[in-house]
């Protein structure tokens, strides 16, 4: 199998290891808006550099894979999809609800497979969260905190091309939510906090959120993230039911500590970033779309979940603006 890999960045490069790495993928052409990052990228791994995306796109490729700027994704989906080319895209789609429903168009009319990079799904304590859920094993679920708190804020030149904190960071919770759960979102309640660094003022953007989301069977969830967390990434979920309570992500490396007498202890070792914590699950979800374009699985996470998630990153946005409780389907007629 020969895949197409677009962006060298951080996420890229990982990305480009694992597929380097995996047996049934017998060569990996890479490009980068840099020329030279593409090339040095593809020097480490053995693989082959294009000079551009168009050069890219001129070899005989089986599937393409996607982590540029998010600027380009939804002309690249186009671009892949009318190549009748497997796409395997990083979020988001698009930065907005017609962007995102129009490459989602361009991939169905051609009948290419489209999986989203929500790598939470390939997490094992997602997993797990999710079994007890389906299971019954809390018991009627209640109500559901999401965290997800970076420890140092990106660069400046990066907050106005984001999206803004719902929909760049905050949307892997709306994702998982409804993954764990089994449940959509109808209604959110939004607000957020531009108190930290200026640059988040200047881009319009806030470094702090906050979000109360009401599931369409009742249940409560609050989503609440930050740029400024100093103590280490810290990414969460805890599920109370009237059975019994759980909670994701709350281990040896979790940047938390107890002021109780006997409680547990700072960690030795925080989680420093999204690739330290979240890297088995990177390596399952490129392994899952390997099989995909293989016709081995059904796609595990198709384009149409980031379409929801955005849904509900963009009704918060809308709240958090008009201070005022939005829902869901006044949020789409309202776009």
């Amino acid at each position: 199998m020969r895949i197409g890999l677009i962006g060298t960045g951080r996420i890229g490069a990982f990305h480009a290891g694992v597929l380097a790495r995996h047996p049934e993928v017998e060569s990996l052409v890479v490009a980068d808006a840099v020329a030279v990052r593409a090339a040095e990228v593809a020097g480490a791994l053995g693989a082959q550099a294009a000079p551009d995306v168009e050069a890219l796109f001129a070899h005989a490729l089986d599937a393409v894979v996607i982590a540029s700027a998010t600027a380009s994704h939804a002309e690249l989906i186009v671009r892949a999809a009318g190549a009748g080319l497997p796409v395997f895209c990083e979020k988001p789609i698009a930065l907005d609800l017609p962007g995102t429903r129009a490459a989602l168009r361009a991939a169905e009319e051609a009948g290419v497979e489209l999986q989203l990079g929500f790598m939470r799904r390939f997490d094992a304590g997602y997993r797990a969260a999710r079994e007890a859920v389906r299971s019954g094993r809390l018991g009627r679920l209640h109500t559901v905190r999401a965290v997800t708190s970076d420890p140092a804020p990106p660069p400046a030149a990066y907050l106005p091309l984001s999206g803004g904190l719902y929909r760049d960071c905050l949307v892997h919770d709306f994702d998982i939510l409804r993954w764990v759960t089994g449940r959509e979102v109808v209604e959110v309640y939004a607000t957020g906090s531009d108190a930290g660094p200026s640059m988040f003022r200047e881009a319009g953007d806030v470094d702090t959120a906050a979000a109360v989301l009401t599931l369409d069977d009742g249940t409560l969830a609050t989503a609440t993230a930050t740029r400024c967390n100093g103590a280490g990434y810290d990414v969460r979920m805890e599920l109370a039911g009237e059975r019994d309570q759980i909670a994701v992500g709350l281990d040896a490396r979790t940047p938390l500590a107890s002021v109780e007498p006997q409680g547990p202890q700072p960690a030795e070792k925080p989680w420093p970033g999204f690739l330290e914590r979240f890297a088995p699950a990177y390596e399952a979800e490129l392994a899952a779309f390997v099989r995909l374009v293989r016709g081995e699985t059904a796609n595990p996470c198709d384009g149409r979940e980031a379409l929801e998630a955005l849904r509900i990153a963009e009704a918060c946005e809308r709240s958090r603006r008009e201070r005022r409780p939005v829902a869901l389907d006044e949020s789409d007629a309202a776009g």
